[in-house]
């Protein structure tokens, strides 16, 4: 066998652990995956499979780890399934069996009268009992506690019971609700210190709710970055996912701002207003500068005694978040002494005893940190107060990124449940031929369920909290996620599969609880089974109008999904009036990005978008004279999407007010493209401010557009200008 050679027997190895040995692309061919990825892959998994030998010892492995285990690590149902699990005693031992439930019960499941023929086990004959959940099991935390007598030996293990259905969505049923999607760092207010914040979010739900009657706004990730300068200006690779970046905090908005000096809130004040500049300024966002200047202030208002009241809530929330808040401002001081880069910290850093001393010589430093959450915390509060009370049915949908940075707090926390040797991205496809490689390790499917899945439920638990809407970037991670082995190119990977059963169950499970609506972003290269899962789960898919084609027409709106999101453009795309221009085949042209000539793409391009004008044309809501790239032709479009039965549509903000520049270029650094620094500003270049939302008579316009095909009209009439 050569080495690009996939015998039978590795090939047996690498499906039976969940690693595509070939895949179809977005080409509609079939791809092999070469031995060297196969092989890298499985690495990361702890499967050996480098020689003929270690590939048979693997898989005899794989035949005997169940048995080793007096219980599975981890059972996950959904309720009312009909659902067995198994036992496994030295043969002969009795068992005793029960079900605690988080609510305090007890139960007892029945033992099956189902024989399995004992086996040797390291020596030891074992022997397997099989048992029935109840059906009616509530959904919840429970746990199966399994005892044997004759040894004194007890176990327990999670058993996670998950809705069939989550219902929120169905509450969505029977009207088609609108809102914006933006990114929060681009949209700022007079107030701002260059950079949007939650306050500037609280104002934008308010005018979208009560000026244009808007049911929710779509952000970015909010997730946390690096504790200090300079940090990832790209939202979808954060430090952690269970935390939010303090970079969006307004420094007037906490109460202990106002007890500071005389002299401090003045030099506040003239730091905010020294900020007007950059607010103003549409050629990039400067984070750093933002951030440092915040963390001065952030440093002040820390010190500032709290009253009796405000130190309880600051109690409750470090209760509340527990080890993990702890952990993650652990990480941020040791970011502080030693660099952003963990695999050169000094080995004492990861010894608990010195962790331990850490904490005690930087207790205030950890209390700083976890003091900045607690204000994020109370901040997300208020704007999706604002959110609520301006008569939105769902408020703020938050975002939650694929995965974090190799080198971030979630990967030093976590790293027990996370693979190393790999990292995620994507495939070629048709808008990024060379494939993508997002540098975040992924989850290692096997020790994320021996450990529960309670790093996953934590981490849903805490984005879930102030939010009535969460989409999931790339959901088809939770099926399948494209794993590229160290020093390949992103072509070189292949897929992963997990237990999207489960995840999708604990999703369901924690969205349930928050009372919050689930939307998967379903982009791209997936297998069909996948939209169908989502649907019976009750989670939104998505539809971005541009990429809704047939093999020879674009899909009628009206052949849409109904639970969808439906929209026009997305961030990786240029806003309407940039893409109608065809800007985002120039800059790829520009950047080296294409793997077809120039005029190809160009061709392709004009013939699909075309055809979706011809399609609005078709319909009498685009005049055939009206100019490609005008705010008519966007309108067009958007009563276009309003035809299809989707019970949610996005409108970009960037769309609302005439913006033509991308946000992102994937496949693209900084020294390439200004990836996620585009202010929010006019056809015309000119900044667009918060505060000149309300009076935007190219919103307006859009809103009445889609208003007129009948979405959000059970919000009643539109305020009067």
């Amino acid at each position: 066998m050569t080495t690009d050679q996939v015998s039978d027997r590795l090939a047996e190895l690498a499906q039976r652990c969940g690693v595509s040995i070939g895949y179809t692309g977005w080409d509609q061919e079939y791809h092999e995956v070469s031995r060297d990825t196969l092989v890298a892959v499985l690495a990361s998994l702890d499967v050996a499979a480098g020689t003929d030998t270690e590939i048979e010892q693997s898989l005899a492995e794989l035949d005997v780890a169940p048995w080793r285990s007096f219980l599975p690590p981890v059972t996950v149902v959904t309720e009312g399934d009909d659902t067995t699990f198994a036992v496994h005693v030295p043969h002969g031992d009795p068992v005793a069996v029960c079900i605690r439930t988080e609510s305090g019960d007890t139960l007892t499941p029945t033992q099956l009268d189902v024989w399995i023929q004992p086996r040797d086990v390291d020596g030891v004959l074992t022997g397997r009992a099989t048992f029935a959940l109840p059906s009616d099991l509530p959904q919840g935390y429970h746990e199966i506690v399994a005892a044997n007598p004759a040894r004194d030996v007890e176990t327990t293990a999670p058993l996670i019971v998950t809705p069939r259905r989550l219902s929120t969505a169905d509450d969505l049923l029977g009207a088609q609700r609108w809102g914006l999607a933006l990114q929060l760092y681009s949209v700022r207010s007079a107030s701002s210190w260059g950079v949007g914040d939650f306050a500037d979010l609280a104002q934008v739900c308010e005018v979208a709710g009560s000026v244009y009657g808007a049911d929710f706004v779509q952000v970015n990730p909010m997730h946390a970055a690096a504790p200090r300068p300079p940090v990832e200006a790209s939202p979808y690779l954060p430090a952690t996912r269970r935390f939010v970046n303090p970079l969006y905090i307004r420094i007037e908005e906490i109460p202990e701002t106002d007890d500071l000096p005389k002299a401090q809130r003045k030099w506040i004040k003239g730091l905010q207003k020294a900020f007007f500049t950059d607010d103003l300024d549409p050629s990039r966002i400067k984070r750093n500068k933002s951030y440092r200047a915040k963390l001065d202030v952030l440093e002040l208002v820390h010190d500032v005694p709290r009253s009796k009241r405000r130190d309880h809530a600051f109690l409750r929330f470090r209760k509340r978040e527990g080890k993990g808040l702890k952990g993650f401002a652990t990480w941020c001081v040791l970011v502080e002494r030693f660099g952003s880069d963990e695999t050169t910290w000094p080995d004492k850093a990861s010894d608990p005893r010195y962790l331990k001393r850490i904490r005690r010589r930087y207790s205030d430093r950890i209390d700083f940190y976890m003091w900045l959450q607690w204000i994020c915390d109370e901040q997300l509060a208020a704007a999706q107060h604002a959110a609520t009370s301006s008569g939105m049915s769902i408020g703020i949908i938050t975002d939650l990124a694929v995965g974090v940075d190799r080198h971030g707090a979630d990967a030093w926390m976590l790293g027990d449940v996370l693979a190393s040797g790999a990292t995620v991205g994507a495939p070629p496809d048709g808008f990024n031929q060379q494939g993508q490689g997002w540098n975040q390790p992924p989850w290692h499917p096997g020790r994320l369920a021996a450990a529960g899945y309670e790093p996953y439920r934590d981490m849903l638990r805490t984005v879930l909290r102030h939010a009535g809407g969460l989409r999931v970037d790339h959901i088809l991670g939770l099926f399948r996620l494209w794993w590229i082995p160290d020093g390949m190119g992103p072509a070189g990977g292949t897929y992963v599969r997990y237990d999207h059963d489960a995840l999708l169950g604990i999703l369901a499970l924690e969205a349930q609880r928050a009372g919050a609506v689930v939307i998967g972003e379903d982009l791209g290269v997936f297998e069909p089974t996948v939209q169908t899962a989502l649907a019976q789960r009750g989670i939104l898919g998505t539809s971005i109008l541009w990429f809704e084609h047939g093999p020879y027409a674009p899909i009628p709106p009206e052949e849409y999904r109904e639970l969808c999101l439906t929209s026009v453009t997305t961030h990786d795309l240029p806003p309407t009036l940039g893409y109608l221009a065809g800007e985002h085949i120039d800059l790829r042209a520009e950047l080296g990005l294409l793997e077809t000539s120039e005029s190809e793409e160009r061709a392709r391009d004009a013939r699909d978008r075309d055809a979706i004008l011809d399609l609005a044309r078709a319909r009498g809501l685009l005049d055939p004279d009206t100019a490609l790239t005008s705010a008519e032709t966007v309108e067009a479009l958007y009563r276009l999407i309003a035809a299809s039965p989707s019970v949610l549509l996005g409108v970009a903000l960037v769309d609302a007010v005439g913006e033509r520049r991308i946000q992102n270029q994937p496949g693209t650094d900084s020294e390439q493209y200004p990836n996620w620094c585009i202010p929010l500003a006019d056809e015309d270049g000119t900044v667009v401010l918060v505060e000149d939302l309300a009076s935007s008579r190219r919103f307006a316009d859009l809103v009445a557009a889609l208003v007129g095909e009948g979405v959000g009209t059970h919000r009643g009439s539109l305020p009067e200008d």
